[in-house]
């Protein structure tokens, strides 16, 4: 006779362990990407406008909850010990993605940060124009975040702001394979280091705060670099007629937060 089989019973604090672990899996799967938003429509105009993120999805609670938000003025700041920037990016942009949202690089593995003996993979970048964050209440024509995470899912992004002036390399060729509709992508076919987006000065202000867009997790470790780069009038002309509108979110409150400028 075949013998019956019973289905195990699943304690209460087993449920609870599996639910937190699929939200953070589902949280980690978000912050990869920064700015996919699948899980529900979200904006940044009309009734899913910014200020109205919070309550487009119970999974986007902390865009209106959250203490830690992202972006924010770095009006001022306290000086801290400069703790140097151990960068070993190689060339790795794969794909270039018009996402809805932004403009997106997707990054091959291989390239890294280093910051107080921790690392980071760089996971891709993206922009923002105008800028999200702001020095002293000044916005400047576009944002390039890079987007890095450790290897317990834990998010680094660096923030550099762009000035108008010279054509910006990088961009030139990047720019030459932009999509310029929603959902396209494309192979990038030249081998382009991010490197190359950031200033030969390496000083930079450091916070925590969240993602900038929903599901604005938290516990996002951010440096924004005190120094700006270029980009022409038209590269960042290029970029808001391909995304069709202003892409920042509002600055958000520090809530007691400090800056530190290293």
């Amino acid at each position: 006779m075949k013998q019956r089989t019973s289905t195990p019973t699943v304690s209460p604090v087993k449920i609870a362990v599996l639910a937190w672990t699929c939200a953070f899996a589902s949280a980690t799967l978000a912050a990869e990407t920064h700015e996919a938003g699948e899980s529900h429509h979200w904006s940044y105009s009309g009734a899913s406008a910014p200020q109205n993120w919070g309550t487009l999805d119970p999974g986007f609670r902390a865009c209106s909850t959250g203490k830690n938000q992202s972006p924010i003025d770095m009006k001022s700041s306290i000086k801290g010990e400069h703790k140097p920037v151990d960068l070993a990016y190689k060339s790795g942009a794969a794909e270039i993605v018009n996402n809805g949202h932004t403009i997106q690089v997707d990054y091959k593995p291989g390239s890294s940060l280093k910051i107080d003996g921790h690392a980071y993979e760089l996971k891709q970048f993206h922009f923002h124009a105008p800028s999200e964050n702001t020095i002293d209440g000044k916005h400047f024509p576009m944002e390039v975040h890079l987007v890095h995470q450790d290897k317990d899912g834990h998010l680094l992004v660096v923030a550099v702001m762009f000035n108008e002036g010279a054509p910006n390399p990088l961009l030139a060729s990047l720019w030459k394979q932009m999509p310029n509709k929603e959902g396209e992508k494309n192979a990038v076919a030249d081998a382009l280091n991010a490197i190359d987006l950031l200033p030969a000065q390496r000083e930079y202000y450091r916070f925590t705060g969240s993602l900038t867009t929903p599901p604005c997790s938290e516990g996002v470790t951010w440096l924004v670099s005190r120094q700006p780069v270029t980009a022409s009038k038209e590269q960042v002309a290029a970029f808001s007629k391909a995304v069709g509108f202003a892409n920042n979110r509002p600055v958000q409150p520090l809530n007691g937060r400090q800056v530190v400028a290293q």
